[in-house]
């Protein structure tokens, strides 16, 4: 247009450049088998992990070099990394730590190995790895279990295990063998039976059980009440399943757990409350009314903010016939708390957002612990 031969050269070079830099990446042929081991796949908030990535070349020829990325938390961060050529079959390994600060279920990858030309004016995408969930637990802090209880609970009254036999044939069960049990505890008779070590169990499991509520209604919450509440609940179900007792979560959104003690039974738990949300849906009051006519008994521990209005404290109230000891856990910062607030549970537990829930609970449960034991 300008009648100028300079720029007409210019663009025809430029031109042949963007050419040969999309024959250069479709030309060059690479393939890659990628494995992504995160070390744990599930962890606490705050805790380390760290992802293993094993990349081989599964070309008969010698790769180029890539660019290697592999997202985390839908493509909002991402570990980056350059691949040098590998010989046919060879393998590279590389590591990266992940973010823990967030509770969630968070997705890995796609893994992808980006060819890029020496310009940087083309690329070409190749998929390595699928992708692959990080579990982020809710933060859990060692704390004192929910007391044993007497009275309505039909597994109470005992604190240790009750051996039924001293010797000879008389035992209490038959279970799977696992790694460390004692090998004379084995029952020969069962293995030649069925082909499986079987383990005498001489004593009778003692189980107790604790009820834990979360309260994760919209209008009593705000970021961090919700997190100090998340956690609290937590660390109250994984201290009393660490204790033995039967535990069950229920929250006010309508989730229930039910009563079990099993390793599968508490991660469930725990990966519901690692993706827990507030919700406009349900209440304290029906979900503690549904609670007093069911009348399981054992311990109670009720979380919420000190946003919860009469009625919800008048319904904690009335669940003390029915279960040996109720505990409440209030998170300040909601909303102000109510006078009768100290009348609604054995126990009250004030938190306030940046204070350690830990000491807080502890001194709770060993004071209610001594009172209990003055008025025996």
């Amino acid at each position: 247009m300008l009648g100028l031969v300079e720029l007409f050269s210019l663009a025809a070079g430029a031109t042949v450049l963007v050419i040969a830099s999309v024959v250069y990446v479709r030309l060059v042929r690479f393939g890659f088998d990628a494995t992504r081991q995160p070390h744990p796949a599930r962890v606490h908030a705050g805790q380390a992990s760290r992802v293993e990535l094993s990349v081989r070349n599964t070309n008969r020829r010698r790769s180029p070099v890539v660019i290697v990325r592999d997202p985390f938390d839908r493509g909002r961060r991402w570990a980056r990394f350059l691949l040098a050529p590998l010989q046919p079959g060879e393998t590279a390994r590389a590591a990266y730590r992940l973010p823990t600060e967030r509770r969630g279920v968070f997705e890995l990858g796609p893994l992808s190995a980006q060819l890029r030309d020496p310009f940087g004016l083309a690329q070409s995408v190749s998929d390595a790895a699928p992708a692959t969930k990080l579990t982020v637990y809710p933060k859990v802090v060692p704390i004192e279990p929910l007391p044993h209880t007497l009275g309505h609970d039909p597994h109470a009254g005992a604190d240790h295990a009750t051996a039924l036999g001293r010797g000879g044939e008389d035992f209490y069960a038959l279970r799977e063998y696992q790694v460390g049990d004692d090998l004379r505890r084995v029952h020969w008779k069962s293995v030649a039976r069925t082909g499986e070590l079987m383990i005498r169990q001489d004593e009778m499991p003692w189980q107790g059980r604790a009820t834990v509520v979360v309260d994760l209604r919209l209008g009593i919450h705000d970021a961090d009440s919700l997190e100090r509440a998340v956690s609290a609940a937590a660390s109250i179900v994984s201290a009393c399943w660490q204790h033995r007792s039967l535990v069950r979560l229920a929250a006010t959104d309508g989730t229930d757990s039910g009563f079990a003690a099993g390793h599968a039974h508490v991660d469930a738990i725990l990966e519901y409350l690692a993706t827990a949300d507030l919700g406009r849906e349900g209440g304290l009051v029906p979900l503690v009314d549904r609670l007093r006519r069911d009348g399981n008994g054992g311990a109670l521990a009720v979380v919420t903010t000190s946003a919860a209005g009469d009625s919800d404290l008048g319904a904690v109230n009335r669940l003390r016939g029915r279960f040996g000891a109720v505990w409440l856990v209030l998170v300040e910062g909601g909303g102000r708390a109510s006078g009768r607030m100290a009348d609604a549970a054995s126990g009250v537990i004030r938190v306030r957002t940046d204070d350690d829930f830990g000491p807080a609970w502890n001194n709770a449960i060993a004071l209610g612990r001594a009172t209990t034991a003055g008025r025996r």
